[in-house]
C-alpha cells in the first residue's frame, strides 16, 4: 500500500479538547485488488492505498487496509467519521450459486411462475438452449390459499393455518430464508404483510423477504424473482456485514459504516441487511459516481466512464454530471450478451456494461480453432498474473503490458511489488507464443489488441443501443489498467479526448466518498391519464417520501437537504413496455395533466423519433428518487518539486511500432504542464500511456487531459 499526502498530518496535543471526527475512508473490494481512499477536509489530507484482495475473507483486506492507511496518515481509528464500502459479494453469490436454500410461499396456483417466466426464448434457433436460471426448486415453492384482485379487492382471505403449515415444511426441509410473493401484492400488500408478521413470530432467526417490500411493482415474474434473489443472498450478506462491522469496532473504529447501493447512493447497514439485492452492482457503481464527479468538476457534459480493473472493465454513459440509471437488471446470464438469459431483478442500478476484460484476464489458444482468446476467465488475486510471482502459470493482460514496456517491473505499486519479467517471458514463449508460432513481443501485442477490440466492440454496442455517437464523448479512464489501455480504446472508438484523474488506480474508492446518501421507492398503480385518482397517487408519494426520508436520515442526510425527483413509467395503451417520464412535483392534480402529457411526448420522441398524439396514454408505475446534495472533495495538491523526468523506456505501440518513450513522475507534474507523446506517466497505482502524436495537459484538478491526433 502507498499513500499520497496533500499536506503533512497535523500533530494533536493531549491538552486540546477532542474534536469531532472528520476523516472518511472509501473502500472498493475488487476481484484482484482492494482500493482505499482516505480524505480529511479539516486536515487537508488525502491518502490512497491498494492491496491484494483476500477472496477467502474479503473483510480481512478491508480491516488490514484501513489500519495501514490510518497509520500512514498519522490518524487513529477513533478519528474516523465514517467508512463507505462497496462489495461484489452479492453478484458473486448469484453468479456462483453460493447462496442459501430459499423457500417460496406464493398464491395457490402460481408456484410455477419462476419456471414459466416470460415464455420467450432468448435464442430462437438454439435447439439445446440452456434456460435462464431460477433460485428456488419446485419442491421448495409452496402454495397458500389467498387472492386479491388487480384492484386490491379481497377475493379470498389469507389462509393463515395453511401459511404456517407450508412454512414449517420449508423450514423442516432446510430453508434458510423464506420469500413471500402473492399475486397483486404490488397493488395491496395487506396479505403479504400479515404473512410476514406470522412468519417472523413463528420462525425467529429466519430472514423473511416480502415481494411488496423489496419490489412493489407490477409484473409478477420479475417481482417474485427479485424477492427470491433477495432471500437467496440475505443470510450470507448479513453475516458478512455483521462480521465486518465487528472487526472494525475491534480496531477502535467508532464511526458509521455505510455501503453503496447499485444506483450509486450511500445507504445504512440496516437497509443493506434488509434489502441486500440492492447491492448487486455496489462495487461497479462507485466507479460511475467517481466519473460523474470528475466530469462535473471538469465541466464535461458528455462522458463515457471507463473503469478497467484486475478482473473486468466497466463502461457507463455520464451525461450532465450524472450516470445513466435504470430500474431493472439481469444477473448471472447464461450467455453474457444475450438479453433474457439471466435472472431478472427489479432494482435500481447504474446503467453500465461489464466485460470480462481486466488486467488479470487470461490469454489462451483454443484447441479447435487455433485462435487466441483473452478473458473472460481471470487470474484474480490468487494466484494472480504470472508477473506477480504468486503461482500464476497462465499469461494475462497485465503480463502482456509488462512485456510491451508499459509497466516498470521495479516500480509497480510504487515499488512495493516487483514484477517478474523473466518469468512472464518464459511462460508466454513456451505457451501461447509457441502455439501461435509467433515472437513473444508480437504475442504480447496480440493479447493487448484483442482485449482492446473486445472493450471497443462492447462499448460501441452499448452506445448504439442508446442512439449515441462515441465521437462526441470524452473517455474518463481509471482503474489500475484503465489508463494503460485508454488511448488505444479511444482511438478504436474514434474519440479525440481522454481524461485520466489523479489517483486513477483507486478512483472507484473515491466514488464512495463523493456519492451522496440516496435511495429509491416505487409503487404501481395502473390507469389511463384521464382516469387517474390524484388523491391515491398523492398518498403513494407521501408514503414513499416518508420511507425514503427515514432511510436517508439513517444514512447521514439532513431532511432539508434532500433532493426529490418523481417519475412515472408510462406508455400508450396496448404497448408492452413503458418509458420513464419526469413529473412536475410530488403533489399532483388534474391541473398537471397537460404538463405530464407534454413530458410523455417529449420522452417518447427522444426514444422513438416520433409521437402518436391521438393514442390514449396510461401510467403503470410511480417512482421517487431521493438524494442528499453530492459530496465535494478537493484533490488539488502541490507538486513534489522534484524533477518529473524518470528517464526513457522502450515502448511497443499499436500504431508506431517500438518507440523510445519518456517516463514521467505524475506527482511532480504541476497544473499547466504539457506532455508530448510518446510518454508514460507513472503514479503508484497506475500508468498512463500517451501515444505518439498525442498531447497531454495537466489541468487545475491535476487531471491528465489527452488530445489524440
Amino acid at each position: 500500500m502507498t499513500s499520497a499526502d496533500d499536506a503533512a498530518p497535523r500533530a494533536h496535543s493531549l491538552d486540546q479538547p477532542a474534536q469531532r471526527p472528520t476523516a472518511r475512508i472509501g473502500v472498493d473490494v475488487g476481484g484482484t485488488f482492494t482500493d482505499l481512499v482516505l480524505h480529511d477536509a479539516a486536515r487537508g489530507i488525502t491518502h490512497t492505498g491498494k492491496l491484494l484482495t483476500t477472496p477467502d475473507d474479503p473483510s480481512r483486506a478491508i480491516t488490514e487496509g484501513v489500519a495501514r492507511i490510518l497509520r500512514e496518515a498519522g490518524l487513529t481509528p477513533a478519528e474516523l467519521h465514517s467508512i463507505v464500502h462497496g462489495t461484489t459479494l452479492v453478484t458473486n453469490t448469484v453468479i456462483e450459486r453460493t447462496g442459501c436454500k430459499v423457500g417460496l410461499l406464493t398464491t395457490q396456483g402460481f408456484r410455477d411462475s419462476l419456471e414459466i417466466a416470460k415464455e420467450i426464448r432468448y435464442d430462437l434457433y438454439d435447439l439445446f438452449l440452456d434456460p435462464p436460471p431460477f433460485l428456488v426448486p419446485r419442491w421448495l415453492r409452496r402454495e397458500v390459499p389467498e387472492r386479491l384482485s388487480a384492484d386490491g379487492e379481497v377475493l379470498l382471505p389469507l389462509d393463515e393455518s395453511a401459511l404456517l403449515e407450508q412454512s414449517r415444511f420449508l423450514v423442516e426441509n432446510g430453508a434458510e430464508a423464506i420469500a413471500v410473493s402473492f399475486l397483486h401484492s404490488y397493488r395491496d400488500s395487506r396479505h403479504e404483510e400479515r404473512a410476514g408478521a406470522l412468519l417472523r413470530a413463528t420462525h425467529r432467526g429466519i430472514p423473511i423477504t416480502l415481494s411488496s417490500a423489496v419490489a412493489p411493482e407490477i409484473r409478477e415474474y420479475e417481482r417474485t424473482s427479485t424477492a427470491c434473489a433477495n432471500a437467496y443472498v440475505q443470510p450470507r450478506m448479513q453475516r458478512y456485514l455483521t462480521k465486518l462491522e465487528a472487526d472494525l469496532r475491534d480496531t477502535g473504529f467508532t464511526g458509521a459504516l455505510y455501503v453503496m447501493l447499485s444506483a450509486g447512493g450511500i445507504a445504512s447497514l440496516r437497509e443493506a441487511k434488509e434489502f441486500p439485492i440492492r447491492l448487486i452492482e455496489s462495487g461497479p457503481a462507485a466507479g460511475a459516481m467517481a466519473a460523474a464527479f470528475i466530469a462535473r468538476k471538469a465541466g464535461l457534459e458528455h462522458v463515457v466512464s471507463y473503469d478497467m480493473g484486475g478482473t473486468t472493465a466497466k463502461m457507463c454513459l455520464v451525461e450532465n454530471g450524472a450516470p445513466h440509471r435504470k430500474h431493472d437488471f439481469e444477473a448471472g446470464r447464461v450467455r453474457r450478451f444475450a438479453k433474457g438469459s439471466g435472472l431478472p431483478l427489479k432494482v435500481a442500478v447504474v446503467d453500465m456494461i461489464e466485460i470480462g476484460a481486466g488486467g488479470g484476464s487470461i490469454a489462451r489458444v483454443e484447441a479447435g480453432s487455433g485462435l487466441m482468446k483473452v478473458g473472460p476467465r481471470s487470474a484474480g488475486a490468487v494466484p494472480g498474473p504470472v508477473s506477480y510471482g504468486r503461482g500464476g502459470t497462465e499469461p494475462t493482460v497485465t503480463d502482456a503490458d509488462l512485456l510491451l514496456g508499459r509497466l516498470d517491473p521495479a516500480h509497480f505499486l510504487g515499488g512495493e511489488m516487483a514484477l517478474d519479467q523473466g518469468g512472464v517471458t518464459r511462460v508466454v514463449e513456451q505457451g501461447v507464443a509457441a502455439a501461435l508460432a509467433m515472437p513473444v513481443a508480437d504475442t504480447a501485442l496480440g493479447i493487448s489488441r484483442i482485449v482492446d477490440e473486445t472493450m471497443a466492440a462492447a462499448t460501441r454496442m452499448h452506445l448504439a443501443e442508446k442512439g449515441r455517437d462515441p465521437r462526441r464523448y470524452t473517455l474518463v479512464a481509471f482503474g489500475g489498467a484503465g489508463p494503460v489501455h485508454a488511448c488505444n480504446l479511444a482511438r478504436l472508438l474514434k474519440m479525440r479526448r481522454v481524461v485520466v484523474p489523479i489517483g486513477a488506480g483507486v478512483a472507484s474508492a473515491l466514488g464512495f466518498l463523493v456519492a451522496p446518501p440516496a435511495t429509491d421507492a416505487v409503487r404501481s398503480l395502473v390507469a389511463r391519464l384521464e382516469r387517474l385518482d390524484w388523491d391515491r397517487i398523492n398518498s403513494l408519494y407521501a408514503a414513499m417520501r416518508a420511507e425514503c426520508e427515514a432511510l436517508l436520515v439513517e444514512a447521514g442526510a439532513t431532511p432539508d437537504a434532500i433532493i426529490w425527483q418523481a417519475v412515472a413509467e408510462m406508455r400508450h395503451v396496448g404497448q408492452g413496455f413503458e418509458i420513464p417520464v419526469p413529473l412536475p412535483g410530488l403533489v399532483l392534480s388534474a391541473h398537471d395533466l397537460p404538463a405530464i402529457r407534454t413530458a410523455f411526448f417529449t420522452a417518447y420522441r427522444e426514444r422513438f423519433a416520433r409521437i402518436m398524439e391521438d393514442a390514449p396514454i396510461e401510467a403503470l408505475t410511480w417512482r421517487l428518487s431521493a438524494a442528499a446534495a453530492p459530496q465535494d472533495i478537493s484533490l488539488a495538491r502541490a507538486a513534489t518539486g522534484a524533477s518529473a523526468t524518470r528517464g526513457t523506456r522502450r515502448l511497443r505501440t499499436e500504431t508506431h511500432g517500438e518507440v523510445a518513450a519518456q517516463v514521467l513522475d505524475r506527482y511532480a507534474l504541476a497544473p499547466g504542464a504539457r506532455i508530448q507523446g510518446p510518454a508514460l506517466v507513472e503514479e503508484r497505482e497506475s500508468t498512463t500511456i500517451i501515444p505518439p502524436g498525442a498531447v497531454a495537459l495537466v489541468d487545475d484538478m491535476l487531471n491528465l487531459v489527452i488530445e489524440l491526433p
